[in-house]
């Protein structure tokens, strides 16, 4: 394991990495801190909670309509990320690979806030 330095809204933050994934968490940290930013400078500093509630909740509506323009282009019937995530479906071989990916993304969101809890943000 590895600590990585993030900075999100301006305060640095100290999480664990598996080795090797420092550049790609790294990537999205700050893919995170611009949506954040984006926020900041809609509606103000409301609070580092709720900005970061906030961006999770855009990033989650960009994925779920990752979600919906995939199964577009695949000609499937749109399901809504909840269904997806809950296991609705049974999954493709492809599905599969999008499933392990986004368990491992949500492991790493899981880190990172059981870090972020613990540094008391």
């Amino acid at each position: 394991m590895s600590d990585l330095s993030i900075t999100i809204n301006g305060r640095n933050h100290v999480i664990a990495c598996e080795d090797g994934q420092e550049e790609h968490l790294a990537r999205l940290a700050e893919y995170i801190d611009k949506r954040v930013n984006e926020i900041a400078e809609s509606v103000g500093q409301v609070g580092e909670n709720r900005l970061l509630l906030m961006a999770s909740l855009l990033v989650a509506d960009e994925l779920g309509d990752a979600y919906a323009a995939l199964s577009a282009e695949r000609g499937e019937a749109d399901i809504d990320l909840l269904a997806r995530l809950g296991g609705q479906q049974t999954p493709t071989g492809e599905d599969e690979r999008t499933i392990d990916s986004l368990e491992l993304f949500v492991e790493r969101i899981e880190a990172l806030a059981s870090k972020l809890e613990d540094t008391g943000v």
